[in-house]
């Protein structure tokens, strides 16, 4: 018999389950997980036990439980000590979350659970990666009216009946992962830069780099700045910024949006706003002065010094 877990993590936690922090998050910030399972996880539910399957639900509001949930999905000891995810088991995991953000906290403790650290790098690690194929997961939006987020992005079933029997069927669709130096990862995008009261953006100096090529040295103002992994950034403030925004061609997408002055003869000056893009394994970027404003994945976050991201192809998956 199949087992599901089906694991919700806590109403209004945003992305604190993950943080590092260790701390709950509960239903609208008072520190305790929801005691009653929320309706769509419920439907799930009693979807795949009339599938034949076994369905355990399990709610978190820590990392530390989130962790326990995880440590079911382990693979057998192996020689060289490392914590390794199983692969082809019966047993299958369900995220019950309200944002990308509560999503994202669960595949950045897989990352810690179960990449291995530099010096004990085993030889059946594909060169390109650091972290093994992450066990495949079903997305359960508590919202199913909410048409923005990434499972809508992927195109993946949203009603409860339906999630359910894409995890009974089994199909696997694996995509991309984006690793950062700031030990976290990003599975849709990030975009950098802040606004003003009226939404306007504050340009920022930065470098920004895609491996070789170098979309700003820093001198220029940059309106935003773009790292896509899916397509959820595509858009900024009605301007196109990512071309594609594919999440499984193992490659990262980058904007940088840079007014620029053109002089007009007889007609004085005009500013245009010129979109720079590139393609690669990696970016870096370096504020220039100051601290960098950002959402990575719907959670707000900051910076002053260098931050990096890189493609992990492959290394995440998803029913349906």
């Amino acid at each position: 018999m199949m087992d599901v877990v089906i694991l919700s993590l806590a109403e209004g936690s945003g992305d604190s389950c993950g943080s590092g922090s260790g701390s709950g998050s509960g239903c609208g910030g008072c520190a305790a997980v929801c005691a009653t399972p929320r309706t769509p996880v419920l439907a799930c539910a009693d979807a795949l036990r009339d599938g034949g399957a076994q369905v355990e639900t399990v709610q978190a509001g820590s990392d530390q439980e989130i962790d326990a949930v995880l440590a079911r999905f382990d693979g057998p000891a192996r020689e060289d000590g490392l914590t390794w995810p199983a692969a082809g088991d019966d047993r299958r995991l369900v995220i019950a979350s309200a944002t990308d953000g509560q999503l994202r906290a669960v595949v950045r403790r897989m990352v810690r659970r179960w990449a291995p650290p530099p010096s004990k790098r085993p030889g059946d690690l594909a060169a390109t990666r650091t972290v093994p194929d992450l066990p495949p997961l079903a997305i359960l939006p508590l919202d199913p009216s909410h048409n923005g987020d990434l499972a809508a992005q992927l195109g993946l079933p949203r009603a409860p009946s339906e999630v359910a029997k894409a995890v009974l069927a089994g199909q696997v669709r694996r995509l991309d992962l984006l690793r950062n130096d700031g030990g976290s990862v990003t599975l849709d995008g990030a975009l950098l830069g802040g606004a003003d009261d009226n939404g306007a953006a504050v340009p920022w100096r930065g470098r920004v780099e895609v491996d070789d090529s170098v979309l700003s040295e820093g001198e220029e103002p940059i309106l935003a700045c773009v790292i896509g992994n899916g397509g959820g950034y595509a858009e900024f403030d009605g301007l196109r910024l990512l071309a594609d925004g594919d999440p499984a061609d193992g490659r990262v997408e980058v904007a940088v949006a840079v007014p620029v002055v053109v002089k007009q003869r007889f007609r004085g000056t005009r500013v245009r706003v010129e979109v720079r893009r590139a393609r690669g394994r990696a970016v870096s970027v370096l504020p220039r002065e100051g601290e960098l404003q950002f959402l990575d994945d719907g959670v707000a976050g900051s910076t002053t010094r260098k931050r990096s991201w890189w493609t992990e192809a492959g290394a995440w998956a998803v029913y349906g």
